[in-house]
């Protein structure tokens, strides 16, 4: 430990503890402002940087919202919309059918007038037919009858008697 101490300086120790605080100073007097200064710009830079993090955080959080928002208002639209087709096609179709029924009724009835007008012509026809059949046969039958007279005369006797009955 002597040996420790015989080394020892006082005067290098003083000179070294003068130039230690003469460092100390100059450093305090020129370098501790401007270092403290970009200490506390860059601490102040993190708080902003921090505070707008923060900001952007709740301003997405907001757009989120609204976005869902939006989304859901979006879907009801398109539901609604969906609804609203899907009833106008239905009405479509039932006006469709209603109608398909209508002109079906009304082309039956259009086919069954037709039919009873050809039919009642039909029956016309057939009717002066077989009267002209029957004035052509009993046109035939009266001159047979009448081209004899013994058979003439039967046929006034005969006509009398049926006078006399009525």
């Amino acid at each position: 430990m002597e040996e420790l101490l015989g080394q020892f300086s006082l005067g290098l120790f003083i000179m070294q503890t003068v130039l230690f605080l003469a460092l100390v100073f100059l450093l305090k007097k020129f370098a501790w402002k401007p270092i403290l200064d970009a200490v506390n710009e860059r601490e102040e830079g993190i708080k902003n940087a921090l505070q707008s993090a923060e900001s952007a955080k709740k301003e997405m959080q907001n757009l989120k919202s609204d976005n869902e928002k939006l989304l859901a208002d979006a879907r009801l639209e398109r539901d609604t919309m969906m609804k609203e087709a899907r009833e106008i096609k239905e009405k479509m179709i039932a006006d469709a059918k209603t109608e398909a029924q209508v002109a079906g009724q009304k082309m039956i009835e259009q086919a069954k007038a037709s039919i009873e007008s050809e039919k009642n012509a039909a029956l016309a026809e057939l009717k002066a037919q077989v009267s002209t059949l029957s004035l052509d046969i009993a046109e035939k039958l009266l001159k047979d009858e009448l081209s004899n007279k013994e058979a003439q005369t039967k046929l006034v006797e005969k006509m009398l008697g049926d006078v006399k009955l009525n």
